[in-house]
C-alpha cells in the first residue's frame, strides 16, 4: 500500500480484497477512533456503540487511565514470557482479581489471549483432574472457534461446518431456553430447569457414563445462544450432579462476566462453586487477555510445562486488566451496571407493550446490561417451529439492527433465532442509554411499518 494518505472508500475495497473471506462485518468501513460510548468511522460517521467489541471495551473505548498503564508498560516491559520468569503485571493483576472471585476456592490463575484459547486450557484441566475424557455441554453455547472449543459450541453451524471431524467425546445437554424446549416464553424458569435436568440424568444413563465424563461446561449467560440467563435451579442442579460424579463444572464468563451482569461474575446471582472459571472479553478493556481459574488443590496436578503458551499473561494486556480493575471500583461500575439495567428493561418492556408491536416481539430478557429483545419470525428455523408467525415482517432483527446504524446506533444480532442483543458500556451515562433505547425503538416501529 502506497504511504499517501488514501481515501475511506480505497481503504474499505482494499480491506474486501485482501482480507480473508471468513471474516465477516457489520458494517463495511474503517474504524478510527473510539472514545467512550462512541466510535468513529472513517467517512466521518459518529456511533453511539451498543456492541462494545462485542463485550470488550466495558469500561468505554480509550479508557484514560487503562489505556495510560498500557502506554506506561510498553516503555517498561513488553514481553514477559510466562516460562522464563515471573513479571509484575501478572501477580498485580491476581491480587486485584483474589478479592473479586465468586468463591474462596478459585485460588490459582493461568493467563491467556483469549476466550477460546481459555476453553481449551479448560477442557486439558478438566481432563487431567478426572483422568476422564467425555466433556457435557449446552445446546446453543458458543464457546470459540478453536478446535476444542469449535467442538463445545453449539450456536450456529457456521462456526464448524466444513471443519469435522471435530473433537470426540463431547454430548450436548439441553439449556432451559423456552425457545429451544419449544415451550411458552413465560415457562417458570424451574419448570425449564428441571426439563434440562432430567435430560442430563438420561445423558448419564444412555450416552456418557460419570465415570468417563470429565467436565459439564456451561455459560452463566448464554451468549451467541440467545443471551438467556441459565436459571440459579439449573446451576445448582448441575452442581450437585458434578459433586455426586466427581465431575468438574466448567463456568463460561468469558461474555457475561466481570461486572456485565450487576455482579462481578454472573456465577453470583445463584451462588454456586465453579470447580474451574473462565473470564475473558473485558477482562483488559480491548487488550487480549484470558484467565483460566481454578483451585491450587486442582492445579497442583498439573505438570509443569502442560500450560502455557507465547504470549500468555502478555505484560501491557496484564498491566491494563489492573488498572481495568481499579476503574470497576473507583468508579462505582456494578452500581451504574445496575441503575441502567432497569432503565434498559424498562425502555424495552414498554416497546414489548405497545399493541402496535405486540406480535413483533416475543421476550425481553437477559441480566444487568447483557440483554435481548427476540422477534417472531414468518419462518422461524423451519416447519416444526412453533412460534412461526406468518403475519410478522420477515428478518426482523437483522433489518432492524441495520437501521439502527442507519440512525447511528451499532448494535448486534444473535443467535439462529431473530434476535438482536444489547451490550453497552458497563460506564454508559443515563442520557446515552435512553439515546439508544430511542434509536432502537424508531428502527423498530420503521421495520414493522415497511412489513
Amino acid at each position: 500500500m502506497s504511504s499517501t494518505v488514501q481515501s475511506h472508500a480505497s481503504l474499505v475495497e482494499f480491506g474486501q480484497q485482501h482480507v480473508t473471506k471468513g471474516l465477516g462485518r457489520v458494517v463495511e468501513a474503517v474504524m478510527t477512533k473510539g472514545e467512550g460510548s462512541y466510535v468513529t468511522l472513517g467517512d466521518g460517521r459518529e456511533l453511539l456503540d451498543f456492541t462494545c467489541g462485542i463485550g470488550v471495551t466495558n469500561l468505554g473505548h480509550c479508557h484514560p487511565k487503562i489505556s495510560k498503564a498500557a502506554a506506561d508498560q510498553c516503555m517498561n516491559l513488553v514481553h514477559g514470557q510466562c516460562s522464563i520468569a515471573f513479571h509484575g503485571p501478572y501477580l498485580e493483576l491476581i491480587q486485584k482479581l483474589l478479592p473479586m472471585m465468586p468463591h474462596p476456592s478459585l485460588d490459582s490463575f493461568f493467563f491467556w489471549n483469549s476466550g477460546s484459547e481459555a476453553i481449551e486450557a479448560a477442557i486439558k484441566m478438566a481432563r487431567t483432574f478426572t483422568g476422564r475424557q467425555n466433556i457435557i455441554n449446552m445446546q446453543g453455547a458458543y464457546h470459540g472457534r478453536t478446535f476444542g472449543a469449535m467442538a463445545v459450541t453449539k450456536s450456529k453451524t457456521i462456526y464448524s461446518e466444513g471443519f469435522h471431524p471435530l473433537m470426540p467425546g463431547v454430548f450436548t445437554l439441553p439449556f432451559p431456553y423456552w425457545h429451544q424446549l419449544g415451550v411458552p416464553a413465560d415457562t417458570p424458569a424451574s419448570k425449564l430447569s428441571e426439563m434440562c435436568l432430567n435430560q442430563l440424568s438420561l445423558l448419564l444413563a444412555q450416552s456418557s457414563a460419570p465415570r468417563d465424563t470429565a467436565a459439564i461446561i456451561v455459560e452463566t449467560v448464554l451468549g451467541e445462544g440467545g443471551y438467556v440467563p441459565a436459571p440459579p435451579e439449573f446451576l445448582k442442579g448441575l452442581r450437585e450432579v458434578c459433586d455426586q460424579h466427581g465431575i468438574m463444572l466448567i463456568i463460561d464468563e468469558v461474555q457475561c462476566g466481570y461486572g456485565r451482569t450487576g455482579k462481578n461474575y454472573a456465577i453470583e446471582h445463584s451462588g454456586v462453586r465453579p470447580d474451574i472459571m473462565i473470564t475473558a472479553k473485558g477482562l483488559a478493556n480491548g487488550f487480549p487477555l484470558s484467565g483460566i481459574i481454578s483451585s491450587k488443590e486442582l492445579t497442583d496436578k498439573l505438570k509443569p510445562g502442560s500450560m502455557g503458551g507465547t504470549y500468555a499473561g502478555n505484560a501491557v494486556a496484564c498491566a491494563a486488566a489492573v488498572a481495568a480493575a481499579d476503574v470497576m471500583k473507583e468508579e462505582n461500575i456494578l452500581e451504574n451496571v445496575n441503575a441502567r439495567s432497569e432503565e434498559l428493561f424498562a425502555a424495552l418492556n414498554t416497546l414489548r407493550a405497545n399493541p402496535k408491536f405486540a406480535p413483533t416481539i416475543l421476550d425481553v430478557r437477559g441480566q444487568g446490561l447483557m440483554v435481548a429483545v427476540e422477534f417472531a419470525s414468518p419462518v422461524g428455523t423451519g416447519p416444526y417451529d412453533t412460534f412461526r408467525n406468518a403475519s410478522v415482517p420477515a428478518k426482523l432483527a437483522s433489518r432492524v439492527a441495520k437501521k439502527c446504524v442507519e440512525k447511528g446506533l451499532l448494535i448486534l444480532t444473535t443467535s439462529v433465532y431473530e434476535v438482536i442483543r444489547f451490550i453497552p458500556a458497563l460506564n454508559i451515562s443515563q442520557a446515552d442509554l435512553a439515546k439508544g433505547c430511542a434509536i432502537f425503538a424508531e428502527a423498530v416501529e420503521e421495520v414493522v411499518k415497511e412489513g
